[in-house]
């Protein structure tokens, strides 16, 4: 069944635009309301936090009188990064978690998304019965029975312990030298805290949020602020950088490269895998560097793609119970720390890893030998293009031509009206000219349809 409001990840848009105004949002607010409130007789609780955008006290509010509206209390956690509400909303025995953020998008966008009580993202049928609702005239409560919000001040506390709590206990970072951008984003406050409480000497950036620069020229699709920072120092261990929500982070090893998800896997995999503490094998994504698969294979590590998305790499570990994922956007999933992709988790992850193994981080990230890779966007009018025979033997002649050294995926964007057309192999002028014969190949049937 196809959604109306949900993508991928909640409802994301543009600020006063088609479901990102207040009074959707409210009326969105209202409809989870009504769907945690089955099966109480009480008045349930829904934790709610933000990252820094202007636009989120706005959204916090009208989520506010939703809930209350609905019968249901709902807690102010205020800016907080998304995985934090997710473990908030299971040690505040809550019936569900409700985050507004756009992730990694400008101040000008904002979205709504939920967790379920167990701190992760709602499955389908609840989705869709958010839709049903939404449809609904909203109705109020009866008075005794309106939801009573309440403010959580001990929230970022509570989180910082379960992050420096993550590591074995009694671990000391003192000497490790850490500098690390929060992209003005939820994480501003707390992930500089953890890394100073565990020891580590910390430069932050990136954290001066005024409700208009949330991933401006900082955070983890913006590498350059870090890169500069970590090579000017000449003495950092490496740099840490967030996007705005938090769940997923990319780092900067002590020469100023960037670490992308793939690689922040392969150290955490290879130091499991070393100590026998590898529960499983690893998921992935149909983006995720042959490398990694490669590397995976040859400690007999066992590797799984999935549909782009962290909710599909979840699903595929909760199926096989293995306990690491992730992206190469940098979301990484360690479920047996947590419930959903937290970047601050991953990063003391990769920390831990060095500790253990006396490495570097560009000792460790070169275990594994990255592919290149080329990604072409091109316009895409219909999504019958792809089945074309002209694509097809595109596709066809460049995948012999590759053989079992390289892949390729043509995938249309989840986001964009274009098709994402990607491929990689050993050799990198080889594979930018095979991902250009298929791109042309889907330019010439699109001009002709």
């Amino acid at each position: 069944m196809s959604r109306k409001y949900f993508g991928t990840d909640g409802v994301r848009g543009r600020v006063g635009e088609g479901c990102i105004t207040a009074e959707f949002v409210l009326k969105l607010g209202w409809a989870f309301g009504q769907t945690v409130r089955q099966g109480h007789t009480g008045r349930p609780k829904v934790v709610i936090g933000k990252d820094t955008r202007l636009s989120g006290y706005m959204f916090e509010t009208a989520l506010e009188a939703g809930l209350i509206a609905a019968g249901v209390d709902p807690v102010m956690l205020g800016p907080m990064p998304t995985p934090a509400i997710a473990y908030l909303t299971r040690t505040f025995s809550a019936e569900g978690g409700i985050v507004i953020s756009a992730s990694h998008n400008g101040y000008e966008d904002n979205g709504i998304k939920f967790f379920d009580k167990n701190g992760t993202k709602l499955p389908d049928d609840v989705e869709h019965e958010i839709e049903r609702l939404l449809d609904e005239p909203l109705t109020t409560v009866n008075g005794p029975l309106l939801g009573r919000a309440s403010r959580a001040d001990d929230a970022a506390g509570r989180y910082i312990e379960f992050c420096k709590h993550t590591l074995r206990l009694g671990t000391d970072l003192s000497g490790l030298k850490v500098i690390i951008d929060c992209a003005n984003g939820a994480a501003y406050q707390v992930a500089p805290k953890v890394l100073r409480e565990l020891g580590a000497t910390v430069e932050a950036i990136g954290v001066t949020p005024d409700g208009l620069n949330i991933n401006n020229g900082v955070g983890s699709t913006a590498p350059d602020a870090l890169i500069e920072a970590v090579v000017s120092t000449k003495a950092d261990d490496l740099g840490i950088k967030l996007d705005g929500e938090a769940d997923r982070v990319v780092l900067v090893d002590e020469t100023g490269a960037l670490v992308d998800g793939d690689e922040i896997l392969y150290i955490i995999a290879a130091s499991r895998h070393q100590r026998g503490r590898m529960d499983g094998g690893v998921a992935g994504t149909l983006m995720t560097n042959l490398g990694l698969e490669k590397a995976l294979a040859d400690m007999q590590v066992p590797f799984v793609r999935t549909s782009v998305g962290d909710r599909y790499v979840i699903e595929a570990m909760e199926e096989r119970q293995w306990t690491l994922g992730g992206e190469t956007s940098g979301h990484i999933i360690c479920s047996d720390l947590t419930s959903t992709g937290d970047g601050l988790v991953a990063a003391l992850q990769v920390v831990n890893a060095l500790l253990l193994s006396g490495q570097t981080l560009s000792q460790a990230r070169h275990g594994m030998t990255k592919y290149p890779q080329i990604l072409i966007n091109v316009p895409l009018v219909s999504r019958d293009h792809l089945d074309h025979q002209l694509v097809k033997d595109a596709v066809h002649t460049v995948e012999s031509q590759l053989g079992d050294s390289g892949r390729v995926v043509l995938r249309p964007s989840g986001t964009e009206p274009v098709v994402r057309v990607m491929v990689e192999g050993v050799n990198a002028a080889e594979v930018r000219d095979c991902a250009e014969q298929i791109a042309t190949s889907v330019e010439k049937v699109a001009s002709i349809s």
